[in-house]
């Protein structure tokens, strides 16, 4: 076996080396600190040097380009779109051939949904892993996911795959040998010969899904144990607090940047450290474990960013960067401003959407968000109550108007969704759709109405400009961009029918897309929307260096944002979340100011919007 002795003499470590020497004393204090194991700690640096040594000449290249530009992902053009390789093409090298579809909507950044190696057919949406190191065969190879990342580089577009961070599928290989009773392997999770430690934990932790996976714990018939399930029984949690488990997950994460995967979407990465007493989520631990795992990839190939999936309150969040000597993620979802802009459109009201926004805001200019409006999962309504109460609003009853809005069973509601994980207990839900559907298409089709189709229309668009306004930069839905619908034939294959999701797992309509040029269509309408919102964010005023804020405009109905660059150039949008045409006025913005689309001049003091209008001014 190599050593990295051996691995040093075999090539030139000069760059290497340099990087291993900026962080050598963090990652070692570090790991110590955590594990007090000298010879994991050895077995994680020659798993770095194996990495370094069989990374490409090509991806070597590719870290000097990002050392030489950290802050490449902040750039104003950047655009993003997430997709199932399978619903969108089929696999691997048929997604590959839709790459002119992809570079005409200049995108720069695509997010595959899990395609590792999974169970069929339940595995939560690829989310439960039986291999960290291979393709699932039903989508390609690990040659055809590195053909892909290399064509996807030469036009500009960084790939991103999910990293399932907090357990495995129960049939992993790790797991098989767990039931076959090896206690090193059962050492790689949360295993229990009896309930006393399994009830000691469901004093203090939540459950994910109260009502479809109910507990925290899984019996396992073959070893005659207790397995730690958060999530769901065919999902193992790993055990962090065994060395081996970090050291094996981080080469993993090495194999697939050497793939050329450019940014690791790592999930569910809250909830990876486990502590008898706490409700094991965002312990110290996994702060210490993500600072790891960024000194590796800072030192291996630095070309590879982390994105985090942390669904919790602001002030969780900011910790999840790290600090600006210290970083953790380079960047996070916006889950909370997705939430509140559903919520905004709904109940015509942007108080809690401003509110939320100016919370991220504080959180300071390191902090970077991928904003969206729909993704593969559900909107799950975890407003800010403490807000909602200050403003008069009542939070369980609200969270019931918007499932119930969003289902379509409220009086007047225009949307076609369905309710997702529906708690009696604490009538809590989720809500599931495609944006399309939410904002009215659906429906307005259904009815026929001309009239219906150009207001859900004008809500679909304001939504995306609202989210492509917002500090980080916009992802697409795929699907989003043609509207596509909900596909309620899900309920017809008993292998979906379970899980809500799949009303918007939906597979790409290539004949919808086929009409984005055709004027008159909705696809042309919403692809030509969707184009001048990638125009916009090309203005100076998207650059990572220009301040962002909200704005008061002295209406509840209409948001006020407002990006503006040290040489004084000034961009302020508006947005009108309202059926009714709405007044406002900017004051104190100073300056006089046009509107950025027609050139005509825009009196910031005195304003009307239509219903569902954005306008765009910009200062002379």
């Amino acid at each position: 076996m190599a050593t990295k002795e051996t691995l040093f003499r075999r090539r030139d470590t000069g760059v290497f080396d340099a990087r291993m020497a900026r962080c050598h004393d963090e990652l070692e204090w570090l790991f110590m600190e955590l594990y007090d194991d000298r010879d994991a700690l050895n077995t994680l640096e020659l798993a770095m040097a194996e990495a370094w040594a069989a990374r490409s000449p090509e991806l070597k290249k590719l870290d000097a380009a990002r050392e030489a530009d950290p802050g490449w992902y902040r750039r104003g053009n950047m655009f993003g779109m997430t997709m199932y390789t399978d619903l969108f093409a089929g696999d691997l090298k048929k997604l590959a051939r839709k790459l002119p579809y992809l570079k005409e909507q200049k995108l720069t950044y695509l997010h595959l949904m899990p395609l590792l190696k999974m169970p069929h057919p339940h595995n939560d949406g690829g989310y439960a892993v039986e291999d960290f190191n291979q393709v699932d065969p039903a989508l390609g190879t690990n040659a055809d996911l590195a053909a892909l990342t290399k064509k996807l580089r030469a036009a500009g577009i960084s790939l991103c795959l999910d990293f399932v961070m907090n357990h495995t599928a129960s049939s992993h290989e790790w797991a098989r040998r767990a039931k076959a009773g090896d206690p090193c392997y059962q050492n790689f999770y949360h295993c229990f010969d009896d309930r006393t430690i399994p009830d000691q934990y469901e004093r203090t932790v939540p459950q994910v899904f109260p009502n479809t996976a109910p507990g925290n714990f899984t019996w396992c018939e073959e070893m005659h144990k207790w397995v730690l399930t958060t999530f769901h029984p065919y999902q193992w949690d790993l055990n962090y607090r065994n060395p081996a488990v970090l050291v094996e997950m981080t080469r993993s994460m090495l194999n697939l940047a050497n793939l050329g995967v450019e940014v690791l979407r790592i999930d569910a990465v809250p909830y990876i450290w486990k502590q008898l007493g706490t409700n094991c989520r965002n312990l110290p631990q996994v702060h210490t474990i993500v600072r790891i795992i960024r000194m590796v990839l800072e030192t291996v190939c630095p070309a590879v960013i982390l994105k985090g999936e942390v669904v919790m309150a602001p002030r969780e969040l900011a910790a999840y960067f790290g600090t600006p000597d210290k970083p953790e993620c380079h960047m996070l979802y916006s889950v909370s401003t997705m939430v509140n802009l559903w919520s905004a459109l709904a109940s015509r009201d942007v108080r809690l959407l401003k509110a939320q926004l100016d919370a991220l805001n504080a959180l300071g200019p390191q902090c970077w968000f991928v904003n969206y409006l729909r993704c593969h999962d559900d909107i799950g309504w975890g407003l800010d109550e403490d807000v909602e109460r200050y403003l008069g609003i009542d939070p369980q009853l609200h969270k019931e108007f918007l499932y119930h809005f969003y289902e379509g069973r409220f009086e007047g509601s225009w949307a076609k969704g369905e309710v997702y994980n529906y708690d009696p207990a604490t009538r809590d839900a989720r809500s599931c759709g495609t944006t399309a559907s939410l904002c009215g298409v659906e429906q307005a089709l259904e009815q026929g109405s001309e009239a219906a189709l150009q207001t859900a229309l004008r809500r679909d668009l304001l939504m995306h400009g609202a989210m492509a306004f917002f500090k980080g930069f916009p992802m697409l839905n795929s699907g989003d961009e043609i509207g596509q619908l909900n596909g309620w034939g899900y309920k017809n294959d008993p292998d979906l029918a379970e899980d809500s999701r799949n009303l918007h797992r939906t597979r790409f309509n290539w004949d919808n897309a086929a009409k984005r040029s055709e004027p008159g269509t909705l696809q042309n309408e919403l692809w030509q929307g969707l184009e001048a919102l990638r125009e916009l964010r090309s203005d100076p005023c998207f650059g990572p260096d220009a301040w962002f804020t909200t704005w008061d405009t002295h209406n509840n109905g209409v948001l006020g944002l407002v990006r503006r660059l040290d040489s004084g150039r000034t961009l302020a949008g508006v947005f009108n979340f309202t059926a009714e045409p709405q007044h406002l006025w900017l004051d104190a913005l100073g300056g006089a100011y046009r509107d950025r689309r027609t050139g005509a001049a825009a009196d910031v003091r005195d304003l009307w919007l239509q219903p569902y209008e954005m306008r765009m001014l910009v200062n002379e």
